[in-house]
């Protein structure tokens, strides 16, 4: 069952991060409006783009859970907390989509606390389990 969530969560990750490859110029709007960080070039776009996009992909294997599933939900727990402007006005423009974050949220949160369950497709030599049995001698 982790192994689904962890593939709808890298499935909605991923489109978020091709939007950045596909259209700088939303993304660098997003950095403005959400963020309030200006001047963002495309340049820094792609470049954030494609570090997110290892994340991604390490994550979707399960590489070293600790910090790929940790950093997954510290990125999405930051955009969604950035979003608050959207829940005090739900009934406006496309406002309710952004409720969607917050099962996201969840689901990432439950990725992070039960990764050493998440074992199906992993990483070869990231289970949880056989970290432990290396280190009593097993």
């Amino acid at each position: 069952m982790l192994l689904v969530l962890r593939i709808s969560v890298f499935v909605v990750m991923l489109v978020w991060t091709l939007d950045k490859f596909v259209r700088p110029a939303h993304a660098i709007s997003i950095f403005e409006d959400f963020y309030f960080v200006k001047g963002v070039g495309a340049a820094v776009v792609y470049t954030l783009a494609a570090v997110e996009l290892l994340l991604l992909l390490a994550f979707l294997v399960g590489f070293a859970r600790r910090v790929t599933y940790g950093l997954v939900f510290l990125l999405h727990g930051l955009t969604t907390f950035f979003s608050y402007a959207q829940y005090l006005h739900p009934f406006e423009k496309g406002n309710i989509l952004f409720f969607a974050a917050w099962p996201m949220l969840a689901a990432c949160f439950a990725l992070y606390y039960l990764r050493d369950l998440d074992t199906q497709w992993t990483w070869p030599g990231q289970n949880g389990d056989a970290d432990k049995s290396a280190s009593v001698g097993l």
